[in-house]
């Protein structure tokens, strides 16, 4: 079945599961937009007109449309083989030039001040650490080194590796943490159960990881669950609509009125760090930016605030009483 090579390409080339389900996502649409008729039938017109429909119809973003055009070209590419005519012309939406919103450091105190627990511990993180809030959630024991207060993420956004520093005021709170999920985990291991799910090659080469301390979750959800392949009970990690609500609730309790989301820490991260003098390029890696055109955006958003430019407003003599 097309949906399923589409899954399997995908995985034998690496990519997320969260991508190749996008993948799966858009082709599907691709193909019923068509009628449900083969893409070896279609051409670059095709795909055109189904852009188009994503546009005008659905009134979808760029971003969604261009998803959508990564997608079809993955499909006649690498899952297809096929090469297309034209289809190298087909232009991708141009993206709006938007500038991150960027909290104050008093506005982050004020909503960490309204978090406690390991939510608490998951915004200092985002903030902390500029983590993206998967690369969060999907933390293990053994990517947190305290000793040398360093954060390793694996195959982070563009299946990227990198260190990124841990701040000196979550090393007590953190280490206290993962005591008690430690615990849990032994627990959980005595009753059968304390099992996480692993990276899809390493599960094949070592099934038995799955059950050791450093490969679980450094925040677990509270319940476990039957995984239908193997039978294993095992525990996912903290779904990130969780945060994602309990970050809206404590902006709103703040009484912050910018539109703030997991992500605004990680831009305050950024920007914070560049106010302070850090360079750019050092920014880059522990954002783990491939291009550091990506980074340079937080450098508009230092530069609308501490530039020092006085306004010709403040220079206006006093009005005659």
């Amino acid at each position: 079945m097309l949906l399923d090579d589409v899954r399997g390409t995908a995985a034998r080339l690496g990519y997320s599961p969260r991508t190749a389900e996008a993948y799966v996502h858009w082709v599907r649409r691709y193909v019923l937009f068509h009628r449900k008729r083969h893409p070896r039938e279609l051409g670059a017109a095709h795909v055109v007109e189904f852009l188009a429909d994503l546009a005008v119809v659905h009134h979808l973003s760029a971003s969604s449309r261009n998803q959508a055009l990564s997608a079809v070209l993955f499909l006649y590419r690498e899952v297809l083989s096929l090469e297309v005519a034209g289809l190298d012309e087909v232009g991708r939406a141009r993206l709006p030039r938007t500038l991150p919103v960027v909290l104050s450091r008093e506005e982050v105190a004020a909503v960490l001040t309204q978090l406690n627990g390991a939510t608490w511990l998951q915004v200092s993180l985002l903030y902390g650490a500029g983590l993206r809030l998967l690369e969060c959630l999907q933390l293990r024991a053994k990517d947190i080194d305290l000793a040398r207060r360093q954060v390793r993420v694996h195959r982070g956004k563009g299946a990227r590796d990198r260190v990124t520093l841990l701040p000196l005021a979550l090393r007590a709170p953190l280490a206290s943490h993962l005591h008690h999920v430690r615990a849990q985990h032994e627990r959980d291991t005595g009753r059968g159960a304390g099992w996480v799910a692993l990276p899809e090659a390493f599960a094949t080469k070592s099934p038995s990881a799955g059950r050791e301390w450093g490969w679980q979750w450094v925040f677990p959800a509270d319940r476990t669950y039957v995984d239908p392949t193997t039978g294993q009970r095992r525990r996912h990690h903290v779904h990130e609509t969780t945060l994602q609500r309990a970050v809206h609730a404590a902006a709103q309790a703040a009484g912050i009125a910018k539109r703030t989301s997991p992500h605004t820490f990680r831009h305050s991260f950024a920007t914070h760090l560049l106010e302070s003098g850090t360079s750019i390029r050092k920014i880059q890696e522990l954002l783990g930016h491939e291009d550091v055109s990506t980074t340079m955006i937080y450098t508009h958003v230092v530069d609308n605030g501490v530039t020092g430019v006085r306004s010709p407003l403040d220079d206006l003599p006093p009005a005659e009483e």
